[in-house]
């Protein structure tokens, strides 16, 4: 329990339409926390996360009707690597472990949609790093993470981006983790996921 809050009352599940009326908050939420590390952000709409969020490829983090933590999913490369991006607790929640809880269901969420992608991340953060260890991501060089021009415009809006391109990309202050899936067994995800999943992809085909 931290204040009033108690952590068993904090909900983490996969964002749907219902959601988007967070995203201004979200939006909000992410840029002040920039501001305080002191770090770019690649930008984002609202349109972008609240198409995440119709496309199940999100996850919220609700006390109440009250936001608390986000993440979502993007693919790259034609869907060959997954990131797993924008995790932030809000900081009336911070503290309380919800971070990881938000991690764990967007990891998982993103192996039960592209079972045969790899996951990758570029971090500077202690916390993150730890996370992706125990999420089985290993430290790799850029060079094993995706070429998509797309993915490296993002970098575009960090303070240290000169950095990267004095280097020519092959490192920054971020370290890079790989997850390969080959390497590790199937993830599992509640059947009423799994079944907005499938109805979501079948009425794009």
């Amino acid at each position: 329990m931290k204040g009033d809050v108690r952590v068993e009352d904090i909900q983490v599940m996969v964002a749907d339409p219902s959601h988007e009326k967070y995203v201004d908050t979200i939006l909000e939420t992410i840029s002040e926390a920039a501001k305080v590390r002191g770090t770019g952000i690649a930008k984002r709409t609202h349109e972008y996360l609240a198409t995440k969020m119709r496309e199940a490829k999100a996850v919220i983090a609700l006390h109440g009707d009250e936001f608390a933590g986000f993440s979502y999913i993007e693919t790259w490369g034609n869907k060959q690597y997954v990131t797993t991006s924008g995790l932030i607790v809000h900081p009336k929640f911070r503290g309380l472990h919800l971070a990881k809880r938000i991690k764990d269901m967007t990891f998982t969420l993103a192996r039960i949609r592209w079972p045969k992608a790899k996951i990758f991340s570029l971090t500077s953060g202690a916390a993150v790093m730890q996370m992706n260890s125990q999420l089985g991501y290993k430290p790799v060089t850029f060079a094993d993470l995706t070429d998509d021009e797309a993915f490296w415009r993002g970098c575009e809006g960090c303070v240290n981006v000169d950095v990267l391109h004095r280097t020519g990309r092959k490192y920054c202050i971020c370290t890079g983790m790989l997850f390969d899936p080959t390497e590790h067994l199937p993830a599992k995800i509640p059947d009423e996921v799994l079944e907005r999943i499938r109805e979501i992809d079948s009425n794009k085909e």
